[in-house]
């Protein structure tokens, strides 16, 4: 199971001090590699004078293995972004961007000490984020006149279902629904609508539920 973070904490900040080092950490939800390389542009824009922006990440792919990469950024191979992507990985994490600026304290870690330390960095950001999990729907498609749309839709909005899309045409409005049961639904649909609606299946969509934190 892949989790997300929550959309209250899309994006996480933290900082270190070891040994007078500052390790500052920044930690986003991404949807594409493109977005996660856009987290290591901001932090180097907002922290040019440091020496390292380490970095890593992992991104969904439908079909496919997700893509991970981590960046070391000149501290010693394997001391930095591995053991960041390891933190993400470890937490099941996907869709997820890290990257840890480090401003040198003049005094040497090790290379034990970068990798407990760039651990933390991540770890510690991440502790207590709200996530969520990815959870395949059927979609339903209710095609409405527009004199009772509002209700309806208000109406299913207070049964708990979760609206995924809303459309107004012309001549009618067109409400998207995550429904688990296409039967069941419109059985429900039917009596909010004295009969007047019903659903069709318009294929599948991916719905997000609380799955604790972190």
């Amino acid at each position: 199971m892949s989790l997300l973070l929550a959309r209250q904490n899309l994006e996480l900040a933290g900082e270190l001090e070891i040994k007078r080092s500052r390790f500052i950490t920044r930690i986003r939800r991404v949807s594409s590699a493109d977005e996660a390389r856009a987290l290591v542009s901001d932090c180097r824009a907002e922290f040019p004078d440091a020496r390292h922006h380490c970095s890593a990440f992992v991104v969904s792919v439908p079909g496919a293995q997700p893509l991970q990469h981590s960046s070391d950024d000149g501290e010693p191979s394997g001391t930095a972004g591995r053991p960041m992507l390891d933190v993400l990985t470890g937490a099941d994490l996907t869709d997820v961007a890290a990257v840890v600026v480090r401003y040198f304290g003049g005094t040497l870690l090790g290379t034990g000490g970068l990798v407990r330390t760039y651990t933390d960095a991540v770890a510690g950001t991440l502790a207590g984020a709200a996530v969520v999990q990815r959870v395949p729907y059927v979609r339903a498609r209710v095609a409405l006149m527009h004199s009772v749309a509002g209700k309806v839709e208000a109406d299913l909005r207070a049964a708990g279902y979760e609206i995924a899309d809303v459309r107004y045409e012309a001549s009618r409005v067109q409400l998207e629904v995550a429904v688990e049961s296409l039967d069941s639904f419109n059985t429900a649909l039917a009596e909010l609508t004295s009969g007047a609606a019903s659903a069709t299946d318009a294929g599948e969509i991916w719905a997000e539920e609380p799955a604790g934190t972190l």
